[in-house]
């Protein structure tokens, strides 16, 4: 527990980006969820969108809502750290870029992070648009979270600032940077996942199919545990 209850401007919400110009909608919803008003009570969240040498609009779409964009050499590990860096907050939270947080996401973290043991925490998941296939997986993505206190970065991570920084931060990895980070830090803590869901993108399942894309997940992380190189699981998940 802090000393000093956590308030909604500690967070600094952290988004990686590398061509995503077709999120800009989500991002204006962001703005809308997390730029608050100067109240007592509700104080604006700092965004970060860290770009990895975008070459369409990501820059100038995210300028042009007033967004702090931050340059840095493409990988999502290295991204997140650089904006981990940068930021000003106590909390981090960590956004996929075509994920959109829950209208309640702030004080479900905050309280996750004030009054609990957890050293760190995620949203339980939802699919958008999703079909039973999906939101079956879904289920199966909330059970592995919570039973074995594992969730991905599809699930916005949080964490205070000071343990990230002392937990060392995501591995520069080519993949699997997320899993790897939520390891090391439940072998620090209690990992929360909250029942407040966020919403993310089906496009990886639209464009692949729901029942190969789970089949290659599934091989990548039996791959992690059987010590295939990272290289060949990235070129692996990306192919």
């Amino acid at each position: 527990m802090t000393s000093i209850p956590l308030q909604t401007s500690d967070i600094s919400i952290i988004i990686p980006t590398l061509n995503e110009e077709s999120q800009v909608n989500n991002w204006r919803r962001l703005l809308a969820l997390a730029g608050g008003s100067d109240t007592e009570t509700s104080m604006p969240c700092e965004i970060i969108i860290v770009d990895g040498g975008s070459s369409d609009q990501t820059v100038s779409l995210a300028r042009s809502l007033g967004f702090r964009v931050e340059s840095c050499h493409s990988g999502r590990g290295a991204q997140l750290n650089h904006g981990a860096r940068l930021a000003g907050g106590k909390v981090l939270l960590f956004l996929h870029a075509d994920t959109e947080l829950p209208a309640d996401f702030a004080p479900a973290l905050l309280d996750c992070l004030n009054e609990t043991s957890a050293i760190a925490g995620a949203f339980s998941l939802a699919i958008e648009n999703a079909g039973l296939l999906l939101r079956l997986i879904c289920l199966g993505a909330n059970l592995r979270s919570r039973l074995l206190q594992l969730p991905y970065g599809d699930q916005a991570l949080f964490i205070r600032r000071d343990d990230f920084l002392r937990i060392g931060g995501f591995p520069e990895a080519p993949i699997m940077e997320d899993f790897i980070f939520i390891r090391r830090a439940g072998q620090e803590g209690r990992i929360t996942t909250l029942p407040e869901k966020v919403t993310t993108s089906a496009r990886r399942w639209q464009r692949l199919g729901v029942i190969r894309t789970t089949l290659i997940n599934q091989f990548v992380i039996l791959g992690f545990y059987t010590r295939v190189p990272l290289q060949k699981l990235a070129s692996l998940y990306r192919r």
